[in-house]
């Protein structure tokens, strides 16, 4: 049945190292201090603009987990300089073999390295006053990079051994303090470092010490974005006077005004429920100044909208419902607890779409293959036979979508079961670089497991027609180092909402069953 409508308006890496004994280390040191100038913060990508704070130029020396983790680093800390200890390019040196993610980052830093030398000479005076960090083209970074280029004396506690690549750089940072203490224009000389560890021995030898923010979307006081809204209880009264409404391809339209647009998003969705009065679910479809356009939401709770046999149970099933059934949404991120149906649902809209109305040639499922617990080894077989295991949530919904059908026989289904089977296509992420996607369907579950950079490479595989959809809880993130704020789920939603042509809601009611629920409350 359609939705009732509002009253009408009226007329108007590194691990903990032991610690043992120490000697006098050997360091190197630039002799030439730069001149202090006003303080920001080191940039950090978020919405909001970071708020700017005085202070004297500070030197930020890089633990080699840092750059192996993200090679751009270098140039985030916009007017600070930088500095690189000589046992930070020694372990570089020895990480850059192999395939993985830290060998990848550690040559590309490499790279980047090369490119400032080279683009600063070879003079050995140039080297020591510090190489221009916006040499390269990166303009937001102003200051300088200083390597060790003489040999200074540090003194450590007698408990710390002077073979730890961790001391060696806790001795450097001890020196430059001492060094810059003794200047005329000192700066603050900051320990920048992933390890939890190093950092607390840093502290503990009274230096200072920072996590890397850079790669943090969102700060420990933020909240994810939801995708959808509640309207305050005398939204119609106030928009009485100035409501504008018009119906066009089954769906009633809005134009409200008011402060309370410029809070909104495009794609975003809102509800108006109050006892003894109608509910209504909207969605903003365009935002112009204090105004916003907005567009009443089919209702998949009813048993005749039904998408391949599945129906809407919450509220927010049926706001993804109705992402996920838009043409026009080609970017569609679902967030919630185990048990919200995200899965489900992703996969119901697909195959209506594939199957019934064509849009889509076939739909291709892939997900992140992190282990819970132990690696349970080498798995034999095809591509799509090695990703079979990491499938069970998808056999699991096949065969509830296989039940739904209940007018067809043992043979009607096991017919719609091989139809479904030859449209769906299960890929490794291994293989997706360099590929493009041509109006498919692309599932891609436990989203919460990819870094940004893997996102990224996902995302553009998309080509004219293709349509994405990414799934993951926050709350079950099994890819070390990554958190809640840091993870690629977090990334693509913070950067691409409020886009016209992509949306996201977090599922927060779980519907798989009571023992699940209350499983996911108290455990």
């Amino acid at each position: 049945m359609p939705l009732p409508s509002p009253p009408k308006p009226k007329a108007g890496a590194k691990l903990p190292r032991p610690i043992e004994r120490a000697k006098e280390q050997e360091i190197l040191l630039p002799t030439t201090p730069a001149p202090a100038i006003v303080l920001r913060e080191a940039p950090r990508p978020t919405a909001k603009p970071q708020k700017q704070r005085k202070g004297p130029r500070r030197l930020f020396v890089l633990d080699t987990n840092v750059l192996m983790h993200d090679p751009m680093c270098l140039f985030r800390f916009e007017e600070h300089d930088v500095y690189l200890p000589m046992i930070v390019l020694e372990e570089l040196d020895s990480h850059k073999k192999g395939m993985t993610e830290v060998a990848r980052n550690a040559r590309q830093t490499s790279r980047w390295l090369d490119s400032l030398l080279s683009l600063a000479g070879e003079n050995m005076d140039k080297m020591t006053a510090g190489v221009a960090l916006d040499a390269t083209g990166h303009s937001a970074a102003t200051g300088k990079l200083f390597f060790q280029t003489s040999l200074l004396i540090a003194d450590l506690p007698m408990s710390l051994p002077q073979g730890k690549a961790d001391n060696q750089i806790l001795a450097v940072v001890h020196s430059l303090k001492a060094a810059e203490a003794a200047s005329s224009k000192a700066r603050e000389v900051v320990l920048v470092s992933k390890d939890i560890n190093m950092r607390i021995k840093a502290n503990a030898l009274g230096l200072s010490a920072e996590d890397y923010q850079n790669d943090k979307v969102l700060e420990d006081g933020d909240i994810l974005y939801s995708g959808a809204s509640a309207l305050p209880v005398d939204f119609w009264t106030k928009q009485s006077k100035q409501l504008e409404s018009w119906t066009q391809g089954g769906h009633t339209f809005y134009r409200v005004k008011g402060k309370q647009t410029q809070d909104w998003r495009i794609n975003e969705c809102l509800y108006y429920e109050q006892a003894g009065e109608p509910s209504i679910y909207m969605r903003v479809t365009e935002l112009r100044g204090d105004s916003a356009t907005l567009k009443t939401l089919k209702d998949f709770q009813h048993v005749k909208h039904a998408v391949w046999g599945v129906n809407a149970r919450n509220r927010e099933q049926n706001f993804a419902m109705n992402l996920l059934m838009d043409p026009e949404v080609d970017l569609v991120t679902l967030a919630g607890t185990a048990g919200t149906g995200k899965t489900l649902l992703a996969l119901s809209s697909g195959l209506s779409q594939v199957l019934d109305e064509r849009r889509y040639s076939e739909i291709i499922v892939t997900r992140a293959t992190v282990s819970v617990g132990e690696d349970i080894g080498f798995l034999p077989g095809t591509e799509e036979e090695k990703m079979g295991p990491w499938m069970g949530a998808l056999d699991d919904n096949l065969e509830v979508l296989a039940k739904n059908d209940t007018t067809a026989g043992e043979w009607g289904r096991a017919a719609t079961q091989d139809l479904i089977r030859s449209r769906i296509k299960i890929k490794s992420m291994n293989f997706m670089r360099g590929r493009t996607f041509l109006n498919k369907y692309l599932i891609i579950d436990e989203a919460q497991n990819l870094t940004p950079k893997q996102i990224k490479t996902l995302v553009t595989r998309a080509g004219p027609g293709t349509k994405i959809v990414l799934m993951g809880n926050l709350a079950q993130i099994d890819t070390p180092y990554l958190t809640e704020g840091s993870c690629g789920l977090t990334y693509i939603v913070d950067k691409f909402k409020g886009w016209s042509h992509s949306g996201h809601i977090t599922l927060a009611r779980g519907e798989r069953s009571r023992l699940a629920d209350h499983a996911s409350e108290v455990l």
